[in-house]
């Protein structure tokens, strides 16, 4: 197979409609796994597969075998190892990696771009491994592997951003009576968030994860359209 980023793309979407299981391993240097993944794990082997070393685990000198992926080490390696590209570029670039990094008590998230403006993504326990869209969705950086050779399409696929506030833990905190409404909501579904003082601290932070993984979504702590929806509270526009 040669190590390109339409064969990423290829290989990942093969695997559209496995399941997800969060914090789940997946062998490397195993070419027939079909799951369960998670993101990181998703994406670390599909770079194995296809490039033969390892990126974005824990160790990319260890064994691939048991070598541990995760957003935080994804976000590590774009920064030590690069290379971060812009999230347009990424948009148009097959097999083209678009993470939004972890938090402290939270998970990431990792897709893999189809180079049109969409993605494939081991997405959450609900969904699973899907076919999804880069647009209205928050990402810190894009990814073009080293070691593996990408090339970009001529036609710009625009990628819009979000459409609402998205909630989540800030420097400074994010503040407000819309926070305050979201913690009043995560308490009254058994999730306490801490004091109901219209801070977005790392408490209501972990009641929001809690509260994505016992509903089957990514659990990245943020309060975006589908956490949002779950919870039954409206959004303001961003």
């Amino acid at each position: 197979m040669p190590a390109t980023g339409t064969a990423i793309l290829q290989l990942a979407r093969k695997h559209i409609g496995e399941k997800y299981v969060l914090g789940s391993l997946a062998p490397k240097d195993n070419p027939h796994w079909n799951g369960p993944w998670d993101c990181a794990e998703f994406a670390s082997w599909l770079v194995f597969q296809v490039g033969g070393f390892l990126y974005g685990c824990e160790n990319d000198s260890g064994d691939p075998d048991s070598a541990n992926a995760y957003t935080g080490y994804w976000a590590r390696d774009a920064k030590s190892r690069g290379k971060c590209v812009s999230l347009e570029e990424a948009a148009r670039t097959p097999g083209a990696m678009v993470l939004r990094a972890p938090q402290a008590g939270a998970t990431g998230h990792i897709v893999v771009s189809d180079g049109k403006g969409g993605t494939v993504e081991a997405h959450s326990t609900k969904r699973g491994v899907i076919a999804h869209t880069l647009s209205g969705r928050r990402w810190d950086t894009a990814i073009l592997v080293p070691g593996i050779r990408f090339k970009a399409g001529k036609v710009e696929a625009p990628v819009t951003p979000p459409k609402t506030i998205i909630y989540r833990l800030t420097k400074p905190l994010m503040r407000g009576t819309q926070v305050k409404g979201i913690q009043t909501k995560l308490k009254a579904a058994g999730f306490n968030p801490g004091p109901l003082d219209g801070e977005f601290g790392p408490q209501t932070q972990a009641a929001v994860v809690a509260f994505q993984a016992s509903r089957g979504l990514t659990p990245d702590g943020e309060v975006g359209p589908r956490t949002a929806k779950g919870l039954g509270v409206v959004l303001p526009p961003a």
